[in-house]
């Protein structure tokens, strides 16, 4: 445990190299932070802080810099978390009161609207389609052997589907599938579509599987698609000096070119929390450089997908963490 004292420079010094991106001085702590002790002082706590893992003294000056020790103790036990202004808050409430069809929606303008915040780059996916529950599926005939399907689930999810038979139908048949499948789906999983249902629906229905096999394959195949994963600002990321090293930059790229990483990053941590990975705590290796906060939101079961942002370790923790405070709670109230 540190000291109050040590627990004053620690975050003076953090919050002194996230403002000025340079390695801190005892002069700089002095000058700007009002603290309450000489230099001599201060250089003697930096000195133990550095020695306890918290700091990191650079080559080429003789100021510290924040350790990923000394960031993980900032976020778990000095910053602040209502680091939002009145304007902030106004501009993101307007954001996030748009009207919006579907959930996607309104996880695509909330990643906007924290990136905008905050000036990171925000990513963001929806939520996973197998746990969303069937609202309703809908059986239109296009013709003797084409019909589409609409499939509409409890977070304002929408998808649609055409499917080909190899033998003829008509709507008396169509009519039949809509009373059949609603009655056996409706308020259920979407996961709830395998093998048992196929054997259900063969039983109680004199089609023949020719029908009933394609619309079932069909169906499964357009939920089980790849969510959409949502990136915004990621320009803002390079205006920060760590992206001046041509690595950290491809790096970067190369991070949200991956579909699939972006999806583990993301879908890592637990449901309604903010969780904060600092640099190696990443589980994968490409992210070693960098920090990523992210948060799930959940109500009353509902999973609405899951948003984060990306930077590097010299993160304004304060500002993210508050701004995703404030915004899950101001989704909590569209539930």
């Amino acid at each position: 445990m540190l000291d109050e004292r040590k627990k004053k420079v620690l975050q003076a010094i953090v919050e002194e190299y996230i403002n000025t991106a340079e390695p801190v001085s005892s002069n700089a702590l002095t000058q700007n932070h009002g603290l309450e002790c000489s230099s001599a002082t201060i250089r003697n706590e930096m000195s133990e802080l550095e020695k306890g893992g918290f700091l990191d003294k650079t080559h080429t000056s003789s100021g510290r810099i924040p350790s990923a020790k000394g960031y993980r103790y900032y976020v778990d036990e000095l910053l602040n978390d209502n680091d939002i202004s009145r304007e902030e808050i106004k501009y993101i409430s307007s954001k996030l009161e748009t009207k919006v069809n579907e959930i996607e929606d309104l996880t695509q303008i909330t990643a906007n609207t924290i990136s905008e915040v905050t000036h990171y780059t925000a990513v963001s996916i929806g939520p996973k389609t197998t746990t969303q529950l069937i609202e309703e599926i809908k059986f239109v005939l296009l013709g003797t052997r084409m019909m589409m399907a609409v499939i509409l689930t409890d977070t304002g999810l929408v998808k649609e589907t055409i499917i080909k038979f190899d033998e003829d139908i008509n709507e008396k048949q169509v009519e039949t599938m809509n009373y059949m499948f609603n009655n056996k789906l409706k308020n259920q999983p979407i996961e709830t579509i395998d093998r048992p249902l196929e054997e259900y629906l063969y039983d109680e229905m004199t089609y023949s599987v020719n029908v009933i096999k394609p619309i079932i394959e069909q169906i499964k195949k357009v939920l089980e698609e790849e969510n959409k994963i949502y990136l915004e600002g990621t320009n803002k990321s390079f205006d920060l000096p760590e992206f001046n090293s041509l690595e950290v930059a491809k790096n970067f790229i190369n991070i949200l070119d991956t579909k699939e990483l972006v999806a583990d990053m993301l879908n890592s941590g637990f449901a309604e929390d903010i969780n904060v990975y600092i640099g190696e705590e990443n589980e994968k290796q490409e992210l070693k450089d960098f920090s990523v906060v992210t948060f799930k939101h959940k109500v009353n079961g509902r999973d609405l997908g899951t948003i984060g942002i990306i930077g590097p370790k010299r993160m304004d923790y304060s500002k993210v963490i508050s701004v995703m405070k404030y915004i899950n709670k101001k989704l909590k109230e569209f539930d």
